[in-house]
């Protein structure tokens, strides 16, 4: 609506309107503190919870035996034997005597160097730059490619491999992966007969009218969904398909190491290009293979795959894609692509590497691919990091190379048995593994407690007690299992600094000063006070809102009763059925709200004594709460204050109809609404009675005026 402001009065209309609203504001800026002192309620209830919820989990590492068994061990020879224990463990002693041998990694050393003159090999450079310097290094080939597959059904069974119009040309050299686990392929069983790291290959699959295949099917006896499957493969050929630009310069071929004969060839624009005598520039051919004009694609650098077009070249594609634009009616600057389609094979080889391992103790078997532009330094990492469990390794000093089983041990039963086999034309007569001797891989052999036994590592597990040995002995040496009393102690204290800290922090909030002549404060006192005086403003306006709460109070009372009851439990002798009985009290000071203290000696003479008891009093289970340890009552205490606290104050997700200060929130909110748009009508309402006045008034004057003139124009 158009306010008038005292054009015809000279009063101040918004000033005098302003002044009345004060008056009207009041009652909206109660609502408005009520719905700030609301939310500093749930927040400091929320911010209570938290602290509960923390002793919570205290509360449940308490409940757990490693608590109160920790266990310390003792070794009559730290140099020849040591061993720690798990809260598992029995209080108990080991004898351990004539240690004949201990486990060793099983490993192979090679035949002689690899660098077949004076110059050695450069194990970063591709093995194709390199080959001059390794003897008896021969290429297939073909193209190793690499595809994963996902499992999307629970009761999938086969996996599909695309082939995309070539052949698998190497099918017993195929490796297949489940989220890292390694598969052995089979074939001539039914899927009912596979094992559990068995997959079965289709070696009839389905084949297009050109003779080559659709895919490969590979069958499990089973996989879970959400599997990745991994399958390595070598295919004939590679039918690599792209796009490039009108201003390309050249493109990137997938794989590098190329063969570089008469089955290469490139596709743009119904052009074919094949390589011509030197093996490194791309001519046009016809059909027939010849020569069909003198244009020059570019060069084909063989060991990266990047093919680079010549100036020619670029300007013959910049001449068709013009022809391109005008056939399709396209704009001068409008986008032009054209398919390519590359059809190569790579040089590559490949070895076998096998043996046995804790996680495949029936033998596991990988098959390495070679690509012709890989170095020596990544055949060697892709063999570390399979699963086939060996470290192979390079010493430029000697040129020579080691295989190593990355575990100790005999996992093949039979120490005549090689542990490491080798198989392939470059780990054999390349890297010189062929007929090379192995040593180590033998187990562990020694006597424990009159007993003759093996292991695969000098590192070894019985009974919640982890052994290792450190030498070869024929003396009887003992280690001693017991029960760890300062580290129990220290769990004790812990849990009793958690339980005074939580007592403190809601005894100070409960009893907090409450300053009521300090409310929220409101808009306008805002505007008069600076930053820091309504930081100090606030701070009192905050304090005391939990103050005599009630449900806190019962809470701490609860958990005091809790504390003090006494443990009636079988497991607990007469004794120690008290927190008194074993050194923890209530401290002296009434003031302190109920803390407790500990007797450091008594505490711990308790736990030496009898840590049976010591345990039951905490964390014993009974159907009652008189029978249940300590711990327990108080989980059960803490959750119920828990639960209360997300009835009243909820949690930080949660909506305000899921709470009861939130209602009370929506409340006050749905007033604070209502009353605004109140108080927007009753100041209308007071500038329509204020235009009304300044109206009357203007016509009064008006009518002055008019008088006065005729009075004037009668003299």
């Amino acid at each position: 609506m158009v306010r008038i402001s005292g054009l015809a009065s000279g009063m101040d209309i918004d000033q005098m309107v302003k002044d009345l609203m004060k008056v009207e504001r009041m009652p909206l800026d109660k609502l408005k503190q009520k719905k700030q002192t609301l939310e500093w309620q749930r927040d400091d209830y929320r911010s209570l919870n938290t602290l509960f919820f923390n002793f919570r989990q205290t509360l449940t590492n308490m409940k757990l035996t490693p608590a109160y068994r920790a266990r310390s061990t003792v070794s009559t020879n730290d140099q020849l034997l040591t061993a720690t224990a798990s809260s598992a463990a029995a209080m108990s002693s080991y004898t351990i005597s004539n240690v004949k041998q201990l486990a060793t990694a099983a490993t192979k050393v090679n035949t002689e160097k690899i660098s077949k003159g004076s110059e050695k090999v450069d194990i970063n450079q591709s093995l194709m730059s390199q080959q001059g310097k390794l003897d008896g290094l021969t290429w297939k080939q073909g193209v190793v490619e690499t595809k994963t597959i996902g499992v999307t059904d629970d009761n999938q069974k086969e996996i599909k491999l695309p082939l995309d119009g070539v052949k698998i040309a190497d099918t017993a050299g195929i490796n297949i992966k489940v989220d890292g686990k390694t598969y052995k392929l089979v074939t001539g069983k039914t899927p009912e007969e596979l094992a559990d790291n068995e997959v079965l290959f289709n070696q009839t699959p389905d084949y297009a009218p050109d003779g080559t295949q659709k895919e490969a099917t590979f069958t499990f006896k089973s996989i879970k969904k959400g599997s990745n499957v991994k399958i390595d493969y070598v295919a004939d050929k590679k039918i690599e398909k792209t796009t490039i630009s009108d201003q390309a310069t050249g493109f990137q071929l997938s794989h590098g190491a190329i063969v570089t004969d008469s089955n290469f060839s490139i596709v743009i624009n119904n052009k074919t290009f094949k390589l011509d005598g030197n093996g490194t520039d791309l001519i046009e051919v016809d059909a027939s293979g010849n020569p069909a004009s003198s244009l020059k694609l570019g060069t084909l650098d063989k060991e990266t795959g990047k093919v680079t077009f010549s100036d020619a070249y670029k300007e013959e594609l910049k001449k068709e894609a013009e022809e391109k634009r005008a056939a399709e009616n396209l704009g001068e600057k409008d986008a032009v692509s054209f398919d390519v389609s590359t059809t190569y094979q790579q040089n590559y080889t490949s070895f076998k590497v096998a043996t046995s391992t804790s996680q495949y103790p029936n033998g596991v078997e990988e098959n390495f691919f070679v690509q012709g532009n890989d170095s020596l330094s990544k055949v060697m990492t892709n063999v570390n990091n399979s699963n086939v469990g060996v470290s192979l390794f390079y010493d430029s000093f000697s040129d020579k190379m080691t295989l190593t089983r990355t575990e100790t041990g005999n996992f093949s039963g039979d120490e005549t048995v090689q542990e490491i086999s080798t198989s392939g034309n470059f780990i054999d007569n390349v890297l010189k593994f062929g007929g090379a001797a192995e040593t180590g891989g033998t187990n562990a052999k020694f006597n424990i407690n009159g007993l003759d036994t093996e292991r695969t590592s000098n590192t070894f597990e019985m009974n919640g007690v982890t052994f290792t040995l450190k030498k070869t002995f024929d003396t009887a040496e003992s280690v001693s299992i017991k029960n760890d009393s300062d580290k129990v102690f220290d769990n004790i204290k812990a849990f009793v600094d958690e339980y005074n800290k939580l007592i403190d922090t809601v005894n100070k909030k409960i009893s907090e000063e409450r300053y009521r002549d300090y409310g929220p404060l409101t808009d306008e006192q805002r505007e008069q006070l600076s930053d820091k005086q309504q930081e100090m403003w606030e701070e009192k306006a905050k304090s005391g809102l939990l103050k005599g709460d009630t449900m806190l109070s019962g809470a701490l009372t609860q958990m005091r009763i809790s504390m003090y009851q006494p443990v009636d439990n079988a497991n607990v002798a007469s004794a120690f059925k008290q927190l008194a009985a074993i050194g923890i009290k209530t401290t002296a000071n009434y003031l302190e709200g109920g803390k407790l203290e500990i007797n450091e000696a008594a505490l711990k003479k308790a736990i030496e004594d009898d840590p049976t008891s010591v345990e039951n009093l905490f964390r014993g289970t009974g159907e009652t709460s008189s029978s249940k340890g300590i711990v327990q009552r108080l989980y059960d205490d803490v959750s119920t204050t828990i639960d209360k606290l997300n009835e009243r104050a909820g949690k930080a997700y949660s909506t305000n109809q899921q709470f009861t200060i939130g209602k009370n929130l929506d409340d006050v909110a749905k007033k604070i609404t209502s009353f605004t748009e109140r108080l927007k009508q009753i100041e209308d309402r007071y500038y329509r009675q204020f235009s009304a006045m300044e109206t009357a008034i203007q016509k009064s004057n008006n009518q002055m005026n008019y008088l006065l003139q005729q009075f004037s124009s009668g003299q």
